[in-house]
């Protein structure tokens, strides 16, 4: 895939030269610490398991370079695409940590223009966001498929042809369909990629149509790892980072 791609080719050359310190993967969320003091978190995507590994076999990455965990951003399995993740945006982590912050999401919202009517289609349940748009009376058709709501036919006709703005969940990176998602919005739609897992580099998404890229930054690494290893969600890992916001096509 086109994200994959060049997420790896932006980050090999760093990935030869830094090591892994520290890596935990976690029933909800995943964390990597790098030796330059990175740290990045992704969802964990887990296929049905069928025995008692999640992965096809075991090689401790800590202390090895971690070009050896970004190769498998290219991986058919998404777990190890979630380790790869998580690294990119541990190798990202400095550049992240200068962007603008949005605590709350308002100023996404402000800038996509949500108010009374507007219609914004979304891709994963974010339920704060859901409930903010749904105070300024706007209107939220949602596709949620782990968490089986809505229905992915009658959400794709909506995605092509009707709404104001669109927001598509970062783990849709990790399955892959974030691409196939995109090429469905109108050019002039706002577009943003939001959740803990999103890579906030602009390169991978300027040419897909995507306006903004909204993330966290872990801020108290031991409580996130901690939250990590207690396998808590995303309302839990945020209290321990700094949600930020990144303009990639402002405008439209």
């Amino acid at each position: 895939m086109q994200i994959n791609r060049i997420l790896f080719e932006i980050f090999e050359d760093r990935a030869r030269k830094i090591k892994i310190e520290r890596m935990c993967l976690g029933l909800g969320y995943s964390a990597i610490t790098t030796s330059d003091g990175g740290t990045g978190i992704a969802y964990t995507w887990l296929d049905n398991k069928d025995a008692c590994m999640v992965q096809k076999g075991y090689e401790n990455p800590e202390g090895k370079p971690a070009i050896g965990v970004l190769e498998h951003i290219m991986s058919d399995t998404p777990v190890e695409r979630t380790m790869a993740l998580a690294l990119v945006n541990a190798l990202n982590y400095q550049a992240a940590m200068d962007l603008a912050a949005d605590s709350d999401n308002t100023d996404l919202l402000d800038l996509l223009n949500v108010k009374q009517d507007t219609r914004v289609a979304m891709v994963g349940a974010f339920k704060p966001l859901i409930r903010m748009i749904n105070q300024r009376k706007g209107i939220v058709e949602l596709l949620d498929m782990g968490r089986q709501i809505g229905d992915p036919a009658r959400f794709y006709t909506f995605l092509e042809q009707w709404p104001d703005a669109v927001v598509v969940t970062s783990t849709s990176i990790l399955n892959n369909t974030t691409e196939d998602i995109l090429h469905r919005v109108k050019n002039d739609i706002p577009v943003v990629m939001l959740g803990p897992s999103t890579p906030l580099v602009k390169a991978p998404f300027a040419e897909l149509g995507v306006n903004y890229l909204a993330g966290t930054v872990p801020v108290d690494i031991d409580g996130t790892y901690r939250a990590i290893r207690h396998g808590t969600g995303t309302p839990v890992i945020q209290k321990f980072g700094q949600k930020v916001l990144l303009p990639v096509n402002e405008g439209g």
